[in-house]
């Protein structure tokens, strides 16, 4: 749609989805007509906000290695910020994996290799074995700030009582800093 008052901006454009039992054949549009420079300044910032997040796609892309048991479909990170702390004192990653093989995968360990060769032991968390040919999800975390990791570091997973391990590179735990009050 194009605005008649020459404004900025001169245009929108959406998408109307519709009900055939509530539909109508009026829609109205209202619009706050802004300065251009408000926009542009709008526009440089979304622009800025979109290049660091490309940026830290790329910085944090975890590799998979070709000979690991399961494949990986999902990782989310978290971090734990303590009451009067100002930077997180903990951080987990949720892993959402496929498991191609015949055998369910029951997770028995995990460890973070940092870049300086340094191991160390995470907590683990699953709720139940990841059956063959199907999914599941396994959580690893440790009380350390994402600092003290000296990452990108290399987590390790490996099964109970069996050689099935999964190994996945350039892992990162991105370092928040909260606002002091």
């Amino acid at each position: 749609m194009r605005f008649a008052d020459g404004a900025a901006p001169a245009s929108a454009s959406f998408w109307l989805v519709g009900h055939a039992a509530r539909g109508t054949r009026r829609v109205e549009v209202f619009r706050q007509p802004r300065p251009p420079e408000v926009l542009k300044k709008e526009r440089d910032e979304a622009q800025a906000e979109a290049r660091r997040c490309q940026e830290d796609n790329v910085r944090s892309y975890v590799r998979e290695q070709p000979a690991n048991a399961l494949r990986l479909d999902e990782a989310w990170s978290y971090s734990y910020t303590g009451k009067g702390e100002t930077r997180p004192t903990s951080v987990a990653v949720r892993l959402g994996l496929s498991n191609p093989g015949a055998e369910p995968w029951t997770q028995a360990g995990a460890a973070l290799v940092d870049s300086t060769g340094e191991e160390v032991e995470l907590a683990r968390w699953q709720e139940s074995p990841i059956p063959a040919n199907g999914a599941g999800a396994v959580v690893v975390g440790i009380e350390r700030a994402p600092a003290q990791l000296g990452c990108p570091c290399t987590l390790k997973l490996w099964e109970a009582g069996g050689p099935r391990t999964v190994t996945l590179g350039n892992v990162t735990f991105q370092v928040v800093h909260n606002a002091v009050p």
